[in-house]
């Protein structure tokens, strides 16, 4: 069996899933989606989870970031396992200490941009809200939009906006479902640049995506195939001097997978 479960001696696991499993009981038989996935997401790291369509992918990211409950097995993070968690301290932790952003960006539209993105501090009681709103709209090149209205903003710079809002609480890790899934070529490198920025900052990523462009970013890949972890590579921290190269290792790999 491939071990995904302590690739880097020199940090701890901030998420360590064992043996996650999830099936869907509206077929008959039901149809289970992931088989007994081992996997642990170090403090710190980038991680991109890749596969062809159907693998189980976004599943994944779900019933890690526990959005859904697997059908058994465990989710913990920082060492808090998160299936005996009631309702309302589960929401706690997501608001906290968690940050998504999903392929299609989704704002409140009788709020301004920046009013979405602060919502959610309010909501958790930060009292430098207001300063931490202004700080990441800076730091994403989008202040100047802050102010206006969902609809007046480019797909690229309301994927932006949300990478802000996933960031204002300051969580541990931030999900990321297919993140350039819906924008052209420069929209994505400028979210990709955005990532690679936070991560910068210490905070933890997971992202599933299914662009070798995207993937490039991440200092590890974890390939699936039919709900199981097939094959797992080490990339190392992104070097934008290295990109081609980068890019030409990767599709190499993903080759091996047909992919």
């Amino acid at each position: 069996m491939l071990d995904t479960t302590a690739h880097n001696a020199d940090r701890q696991p901030l998420l360590r899933a064992r043996g996650l499993t999830k099936e869907f009981p509206s077929t008959d038989p039901p149809t289970r989606v992931l088989h007994g996935i081992d996997l642990d997401v170090a403090d710190g790291e980038f991680l991109a989870v890749m596969g062809a369509s159907g693998a189980g992918k976004s599943t994944l990211l779900y019933t890690l970031s526990a959005m859904d409950r697997p059908t058994s097995g465990t989710v913990e993070l920082e060492g808090e396992p998160m299936q005996s968690l009631d309702d309302t301290r589960m929401s706690r932790i997501r608001l906290t200490r968690m940050g998504f952003v999903f392929q299609q960006p989704h704002f409140l539209g009788n709020l301004s941009i920046r009013d979405n993105i602060l919502l959610p501090a309010l909501k958790a009681g930060i009292r430098d809200a207001d300063q931490r709103v202004d700080l990441l709209l800076g730091r994403f090149g989008i202040a100047a939009i802050g102010g206006h209205g969902v609809t007046e903003a480019s797909g690229g710079q309301l994927q932006r906006a949300s990478l802000c809002r996933a960031l204002v609480c300051e969580p541990a890790i931030l999900f990321a479902d297919e993140p350039t899934g819906a924008l052209n070529s420069t929209a994505t490198i400028d979210v990709l640049d955005a990532l690679v920025e936070a991560h910068a900052t210490g905070v933890t990523i997971v992202m599933v995506t299914h662009d070798p462009v995207c993937a490039a970013r991440a200092e590890r890949l974890v390939y699936l195939r039919d709900g199981r972890i097939v094959d797992s590579v080490e990339q190392g921290p992104w070097n934008p001097d290295e990109a081609q190269q980068r890019e030409s290792r990767m599709l190499t790999w993903l080759a091996t997978k047909d992919f």
